[in-house]
């Protein structure tokens, strides 16, 4: 765990503003090569089928997110962070993309989940895990983790790493965002992500 932890620098949320205020590891996560089922159906992205890669598109980015739609806090909290960041960049917000990968695929259709997504962007690509094995390697691949259980009365539990990746136009996760970062450094790392 402790080497884990040495690998990632973080820099003070007090820190100046030419500084990015998330998580960077020495070496960054490369998840240029996975690929997820996409079952975008509404937004700008709603002609895509298959599978989607890793990857932002030239000259912008792309924000990762483990999550599911009937999550009560985690989930909501930080996409809507996210939407008030990319807003507050003015024109540059449409240089950032949002993918969310479902934990919890049984529940969440592609008809919920395209709704879901939809009421924070247009910009975004709807990613249902087509096997758990799928989940597990991007999962794998992004260092996160999820889970799902019953309780002893019936109901569905499920846990999830909840940080937030920010993946460049050549697949490499430059800077992590563990939940509750916040919209003030979100905008300032997206900032200075995009060159702005």
């Amino acid at each position: 765990m402790w080497s884990v932890l040495a690998s990632i620098s973080l820099v003070a949320c007090g820190a100046s503003s030419d500084e990015v205020r998330g998580l960077v590891r020495d070496s960054p996560l490369d998840v240029s090569m996975l690929a997820v089922t996409d079952v975008t159906s509404q937004g700008a992205y709603s002609d895509h089928v298959g599978e989607f890669r890793f990857m932002a598109r030239e000259g912008n980015l792309l924000v990762v997110y483990f999550g599911y739609t009937n999550c009560p806090d985690l989930c909501p909290t930080t996409l809507a962070e996210l939407r008030s960041a990319r807003k507050r960049l003015g024109d540059d917000g449409a240089r950032v993309d949002l993918a969310m990968v479902t934990v919890d695929p049984e529940r969440d259709s592609p008809e919920v989940m395209n709704g879901f997504l939809a009421s924070f962007t247009d910009q975004f690509h709807a990613l249902r895990p087509s096997t758990s094995d799928e989940l597990g390697d991007a999962e794998d691949a992004f260092l996160a983790s999820s889970s799902i259980s019953r309780s002893p009365s019936g109901e569905i539990e499920v846990s999830h790493t909840a940080n937030a990746y920010v993946v460049d136009d050549t697949g490499r996760v430059v800077v992590e965002w563990p939940f509750g970062h916040g919209v003030d450094s979100m905008e300032n790392d997206l900032r200075i992500l995009l060159g702005g």
